[in-house]
């Protein structure tokens, strides 16, 4: 008689994921390879499991495997909830320069902006504000990739008061001018995920 399969259950936050990539890339990791995928998103995964033949270990295995990271504490899971919040404002939505992004974000988790804001420092080696400002740059470079908006465009959509205010920002993140980046684009591109890691001194 065929042994019945007694299947676990666990939702797992990843650190790391940043776009739909990182979701095919562990959908067709994990359905080749016996799990149940109840829902992966971006952040967040619940898997089913029989624990007799595959180890929660070798989940976590798995995403290590790829750069991905299981997160445990409530707050750092939470941290991670913010930086996603601000990736999917300014990267995965139309950024809208009438709504500040503090308001953005305390509209989005329900808790006051100085909360979120010490909690974002106390577990990252930057502040929310330096964050935000990084893929705001980092979003910028795309737009002048794409070649379809004028840096007065540009400037406008991403909340800059000017051209001249984004072109000092520009240069004092990525310690070149927008004329240079022009020039040669593609090779000062970050991924997401690492952009924080690129903060000015």
């Amino acid at each position: 008689m065929k042994k019945k399969i007694t299947w676990e259950q666990r939702t797992i936050h990843v650190k790391n994921m940043t776009s739909n990539c990182c979701i095919h890339l562990l959908n067709k990791e994990f359905s080749t390879n016996g799990i149940k995928i109840i829902e992966i998103k971006i952040g967040i995964i619940t898997l089913q499991i029989d624990p007799n033949t595959i180890a929660w270990k070798s989940i976590e295995a798995t995403l290590e495997k790829f750069g991905f990271e299981v997160i445990q504490q409530k707050e750092k899971i939470l941290v991670e909830q913010i930086k996603q919040a601000v990736i999917d404002l300014v990267h995965h939505s139309t950024y809208n320069a009438m709504v500040r992004n503090s308001d953005y974000l305390v509209e989005r988790f329900g808790m006051s902006y100085p909360y979120i804001s010490s909690l974002f420092s106390k577990h990252e080696n930057i502040t929310l504000e330096k964050f935000i400002i990084l893929h705001k740059i980092e979003k910028v470079k795309e737009l002048i990739e794409y070649g379809d908006l004028t840096l007065s465009e540009i400037a406008y959509i991403m909340g800059y008061s000017s051209v001249q205010y984004l072109s000092t920002q520009f240069k004092t993140i990525t310690g070149i001018s927008v004329t240079d980046f022009k020039a040669n684009p593609v090779t000062d591109r970050i991924s997401l995920d690492l952009v924080h890691l690129n903060k000015p001194g």
